[in-house]
């Protein structure tokens, strides 16, 4: 496995404070809380940080950007959503989005790197691939926790109906996340997009 570089480490630290930021946004931006249908959906930007380190970093670094950000909110620091920390986090019915969001980066890193080719329906496909997993694994946890250690009866239909305004929304900024990396191949070195996937 090769070492990770200087500017690996430095830009893997900036998407664990972005993953930060993106789990409290409406901690410290109560408005960007968006009512639908009676409820209140909040604009988390995990999924989209996510998708995002791993499109950026590829599958491996983007991984293990992730893994950092775990590792440090499960060491107690507060840094999962609500300002939480702490391995009971993992262990609620939301905590399966959180481990995830490994599998997200991996994802997306993996299919950017195969077929992105710095083209708008690659990096498209890469960011809905990333979806896919983040809900494919997190409503599965979330009902097997109800089911099991919370004692709430609910069915995997109901479950994921629970989720439409979530993927609604993170469907949303899979394009925008798909936009942002045409962009950013434009700014950044392409010697260094190149090394991503080394």
């Amino acid at each position: 496995m090769k070492q990770f570089r200087t500017l690996d480490l430095t830009f893997g630290a900036m998407f664990v404070c972005l993953m930060v930021i993106g789990a409290n946004i409406t901690v410290w931006f109560p408005m960007l809380a968006i009512p639908i249908g009676g409820t209140t959906v909040p604009v988390s930007l995990q999924t989209f940080f996510a998708i995002l380190a791993g499109s950026m970093l590829g599958k491996r670094r983007g991984a293990f950007t992730i893994i950092t950000y775990i590792l440090v909110g499960a060491a107690g620091v507060p840094v999962f959503a609500g300002m939480q920390g702490g391995p009971f986090t993992l262990i609620s019915p939301t905590g399966g989005f959180l481990i995830s969001f490994v599998f997200v980066a991996f994802a997306a890193g993996y299919v950017s790197e195969k077929f992105g080719k710095d083209s708008f329906i690659g990096y498209t496909i890469a960011a809905l691939a990333g979806l896919v997993v983040n809900y494919v694994i997190g409503v599965s946890y979330m009902y097997l926790a109800m089911n099991t250690w919370l004692n709430l009866e609910i069915s995997y239909i109901v479950a994921w109906a629970g989720m439409i305004p979530f993927i609604i929304k993170d469907a949303a900024l899979s394009f925008v996340a798909a936009i942002f990396m045409i962009q950013l191949i434009k700014r950044v070195p392409a010697t260094w997009i190149k090394a991503r996937a080394s």
